[in-house]
C-alpha cells in the first residue's frame, strides 16, 4: 500500500502520477479549447503535436529516473488527452482528493486506478458535484493551504474558473488545523497574457522560503500583499506579463535544493541558481501552448 505524505512543495519527493502525451488525439477544434492559450495556438496552426510532446514528458521522466523517484503513468486512453495529471486530483497529508474537474475529463481519473488502488479507502476523498477545485489551484506550504478561485457572480460563464468558493470551504472542513487561505485570480477566455487558469499560474513556492510570483495575477491586491508579507519580498521572484504567459511560475520541486524548470526560463534559472538551487532544465515549451507546465503534469504522492 501506498502512505501518502505531502505537506508542502518541495520536500524531496518519493512517489509521483506523471500525466502521459501518448495517443493524445487530434489537434482540438476552436470550439473545444479548454483555454486561451490552446485557442490561440488552435487558431495559429501552432498547437503542440504528439511525438513532441511525448520527447518532453520522456525527458522530465529521465529527471525523476536520475533521482530515484517512483513514478506511475496513466494507463493510455486512445485520442485522450492526459497530460495533466495535477488537475485531476491532488494529495494534502496522507488524503487523496479526487478533484471535481471539467465532465467531459472524467476519464483520466479512471486511468490511474491502478494507482487508487494501493491507497487506503478511508484515504480517498471526494467531493459532492457542485464542489469545484482542481490540482493547479491548491498549494501546500506546511502549515498553509494557499488555494486559487474565482469569486465573482459570473462564475459558470469562465470554463477558465475551476475552483469556486464552495470548494475552498470543502478544504477548510477537512483540514481544520491548517491555515487555509484563498486568492481571487485574474481570469479571460480570450487572452491568455491576462488568465491565470490555476494558482500555480501566478504563485509557487521553492525551497524552504522563496517564492515565484505574479502580482498581474491577483484580483485583489491585498492578497498579493498577504504573500509578500508571508514570505518577504526579499525571497520572492517577481515575473512580468509575457513570463507569466510562457508560464515561469509552473517549475517543479523534486527536493529543497532542486527545481526542475523549462530550458528557455533563462532569467528564472538564473535567479534559482544564484540562490544555490541545483536547477534541472527540460524542454517543455510545445506542452506549454495548452496553459500547462511542469507542475501540471505532475501529482505527487509521497514526499518525505
Amino acid at each position: 500500500m501506498l502512505k501518502l505524505n505531502v505537506k508542502n512543495e518541495t520536500s524531496r519527493l518519493r512517489t509521483v502520477v506523471l500525466g502521459t502525451a501518448q495517443s493524445n488525439g487530434p489537434t482540438p477544434t476552436k470550439e473545444e479549447a479548454y483555454d486561451p492559450k490552446s485557442l490561440e495556438h488552435i487558431i495559429a496552426g501552432t498547437y503542440p503535436i504528439e511525438k513532441d510532446m511525448v520527447n518532453e514528458m520522456e525527458a522530465f521522466n529521465n529527471v525523476f529516473k536520475k533521482y530515484d523517484v517512483q513514478v506511475f503513468r496513466p494507463e493510455v486512453i486512445e485520442d485522450y488527452n492526459q497530460i495533466f495529471t495535477r488537475d485531476i486530483g491532488f494529495v494534502i497529508e496522507d488524503k487523496f482528493i479526487k478533484a471535481n474537474i471539467l465532465p467531459d475529463r472524467d476519464r483520466e481519473l479512471d486511468a490511474i486506478k491502478y494507482v487508487l488502488d494501493q491507497i487506503s479507502p478511508q484515504n480517498i476523498v471526494s467531493a459532492p458535484d457542485e464542489i469545484h477545485f482542481e490540482g493547479g489551484d491548491v498549494m501546500l506550504w506546511n502549515d498553509y493551504i494557499f488555494i486559487g478561485t474565482y469569486k465573482r457572480p459570473d462564475y459558470s460563464n469562465y470554463i477558465t474558473a475551476r475552483t469556486n468558493q464552495l470548494g475552498v470551504d470543502f478544504i477548510k472542513e477537512l483540514f481544520p488545523n491548517k491555515i487555509v487561505k484563498s486568492f481571487d485570480l485574474v481570469k479571460s477566455k480570450t487572452e491568455p497574457r491576462d488568465n491565470a487558469l490555476h494558482l500555480d499560474c501566478c504563485f509557487q513556492p521553492v525551497g524552504i522560503d522563496k517564492a515565484i510570483i505574479y502580482k498581474g495575477g491577483f484580483y485583489d491586491e491585498r492578497e498579493y500583499q498577504y504573500l509578500v508579507d508571508l514570505f518577504g519580498v526579499e525571497n520572492l521572484f517577481h515575473i512580468e506579463r509575457e513570463e507569466m504567459y510562457h508560464m515561469f511560475s509552473n517549475v517543479f520541486s523534486i527536493a529543497p535544493d532542486v527545481v526542475v524548470s523549462e530550458k528557455n526560463f533563462t532569467r528564472l534559472n538564473n535567479w534559482l541558481r544564484d540562490n544555490s538551487f541545483t536547477v534541472e532544465e527540460i524542454p517543455y515549451a510545445e506542452i506549454a501552448k495548452q496553459e500547462g507546465l511542469l507542475r501540471c503534469s505532475t501529482l505527487p504522492l509521497i514526499r518525505d
